[in-house]
């Protein structure tokens, strides 16, 4: 048998590293290390981490009391890498950016409580804690060069430097690329006096917990919807389960919504059978993609929503009838049923059938909390919005800032004005966007350009300097008039006289110049009528000649007529070639729009509907 080809393949066996990695769409992965010579064994170090473990599950269970996570929720689990325990833990945040920060917020809180732990966390599009203090970041630190670079430790954050520090027993090289973990833990445990720690790039990166930890409670809304009995005990037990049904309506598809299209009530989990109204919190993202949504009541509820129903009452039934939709299409979709929430969620309905759960009466649900939110979040008024882009607070002073969405809405539109703005003001910007900055030249480049600007003007003012005698004489050779012997001050005279001559603009005329000019500016027009430039007949006609042109002199004369009518039919040309390379492009559009049609609509030019060749 022959063995494998022989290419720069590593197969499995031959020092192959595996593919590359990447973590999967909105997820956010953070690992926490353990950095401490007094640690000598694994067992310590395992046993400490152990301590940050349970110190993480404490802190969630104070802060993130009835907390709704979008997806997944903020978990570590001790396991072993390079022959190094560590802290590890993944979480999918879907749609909810807000869940992302919070585990932030959380890491940074229980770094400030152990002072050995070095914590990283990334997410999809790598330090996105960078990306978040992008304006703030030196020049060398771009994503290339990015990577096991960023650290939380004792509620700051670190970075690597560029360049190793040089030390007596080994002299280290300096390193432009991205490290590996090992080099990153070995540079922390030799020179963690050398890392960088900016406020400003701190206060950049840490921007969205300005308000942490009252804002996780602004990341709910509460609404009361009109749903059935059994559907209400399940969120009544847990009301995280809210998530899982708005993810399920928000990405339904035509598959998912074939449970809908029954006519039977019996065959639906949650048949509309026996509605009643109480009040369920949402997280403020899901919220919005159920009201955001168009959608059809199924056959089965047309009867349960009554169009001629208040608007509030029926707001509260399309609420309801679309969480209620989500939850059966959550149930029957084969792809959800590892889930921990479906299994649960199925496991209260079969012991509500058998009888071991008893459904609440509604004495029991009008003694729970019913809680209705504003729903003015939602709303954004146009003139607002263009007042929060100008810097101004609108024309009402009698508005509260408070009107135009939430404050976390207006503090992220600020930002992102400010950043906008400042990268219209950068001048190292081009066309394409942000250019990369792989050299370090950049500013030593841009203070030289500065530093001689003035001498480079003044060089190409030299440059353009005008001689006037030199022009004058210049001129007389080209329009072939005798040579003749003037003195410097009648050079000068007759170059600002043809100066005049060229420009169109200019209609004033001095006076008393003197005789001299009167003569050139004659010789001057007697060359321009037997050239014919003066000529303003459409209708060809030969040009007398003028007397006292040498019969040599007019030979060139015509030869320079020739030419001319050489460079007139040249240009005939073009133009012809530009006409016909627009009714080309106009005809390729077919009638719809085109570059050739918005170019000359632009223009004030209507062209007609091409109707093919055929019909001309």
């Amino acid at each position: 048998m022959d063995g494998p080809p022989q290419d720069d393949f590593k197969w499995f066996g031959e020092g192959f590293n595996g593919f590359p990695k990447r973590l999967p769409e909105d997820c956010v992965e953070y690992v926490v290390y353990i950095v401490d010579s007094k640690l000598n064994s694994e067992t310590q170090v395992r046993s400490r981490l152990k301590e940050f473990q349970n110190a993480a599950i404490a802190l969630s269970k104070r802060l993130l009391k009835d907390y709704i996570w979008q997806r997944e929720s903020f978990a570590l689990e001790v396991q072993r890498e390079d022959a190094i325990p560590v802290l590890r833990g993944r979480t999918n945040f879907g749609d909810s950016v807000a869940d992302e920060w919070l585990i932030v917020y959380l890491l940074r809180e229980l770094s400030k409580k152990f002072s050995d732990t070095w914590i990283r966390v990334y997410d999809t599009d790598g330090e996105f804690l960078l990306i978040e203090a992008a304006n703030a970041l030196p020049r060398w630190l771009n994503p290339e060069i990015a990577e096991n670079r960023v650290w939380l430790h004792s509620g700051h954050l670190r970075i690597i430097p560029l360049q190793q520090p040089s030390t007596p027993a080994a002299k280290t090289a300096p390193v432009s690329r991205s490290l590996s973990i090992k080099e990153a833990i070995s540079f922390i445990s030799s020179s963690s006096s050398n890392l960088i720690h900016s406020p400003l790039i701190e206060e950049e990166a840490f921007y969205r917990l300005n308000d942490y930890p009252a804002q996780i409670c602004e990341t709910f809304h509460s609404a009361l919807i009109t749903i059935p009995r059994k559907l209400a005990f399940m969120l009544h037990a847990n009301p995280a389960y809210i998530s899982a049904a708005v993810e399920a309506f928000y990405l339904r598809d035509p598959i998912a919504l074939r449970p809908l299209q029954s006519n039977k009530p019996e065959d639906l989990k949650f048949p509309p059978t026996d509605l009643v109204t109480t009040s369920v919190k949402f997280t403020k993202v899901g919220y919005a993609q159920l009201k955001s949504q168009r959608f059809e009541p199924p056959a089965v509820w047309t009867d349960s929503i009554s169009k001629g129903a208040i608007e509030k009452v029926l707001n509260r039934a399309e609420i309801g009838m679309k969480v209620s939709c989500g939850f059966e299409m959550l149930l029957a979709d084969p792809h959800n049923q590892d889930k921990r929430a479906v299994r649960e969620i199925k496991l209260l309905l079969e012991d509500v059938e058998s009888g071991e759960e008893k459904l609440h009466s509604d004495d029991e649900i009008s003694k729970w909390t019913q809680k209705e939110d504003d729903e003015s979040w939602l709303d954004i008024d146009f003139a607002d919005f263009e007042n929060e882009l100008a810097g101004k607070k609108g024309g009402d002073a009698s508005r509260s800032a408070a009107s135009f969405g939430d404050k976390a809405a207006q503090q992220n539109l600020r930002k992102m004005v400010e950043r906008f703005e400042s990268f219209l003001n950068d001048d190292a910007a081009g066309a394409e966007g942000v250019e990369d900055l792989d050299e370090m030249d950049y500013d030593d480049e841009e203070d030289k350009e500065d530093d001689n600007s003035d001498a480079s003007t003044e060089s190409e003012d030299r440059d353009v300097s005008f001689d006037e005698a030199e022009f004058a004489k210049m001129m007389r050779e080209m329009m072939g008039m005798p040579p003749e012997e003037i003195n410097d001050a009648g050079a000068a005279a007759t170059g600002k006289s043809l100066a005049r001559v060229e420009e169109v603009n200019s209609i004033d005329e001095e006076v008393g110049e003197g005789d001299e000019i009167r003569k050139v500016m004659q010789r001057m027009e007697d060359e321009l009528n037997e050239a014919g430039a003066l000529n303003l007949d459409s209708t060809p006609r030969k040009v007398a000649a003028v007397k006292g042109i040498a019969p040599q002199e007019k030979k060139v004369t015509d030869l320079d007529s020739e030419d001319e009518s050489d460079n007139e039919d040249e240009d005939v040309d073009i133009d012809l070639s530009l006409a016909k390379n627009l009714l080309e492009s106009l005809k390729g559009q077919a009638g719809m729009a085109g570059p050739a049609g918005n170019m000359l609509s632009a223009m004030g030019l209507r062209f007609p509907r091409d109707e093919g060749e055929g019909d001309t």
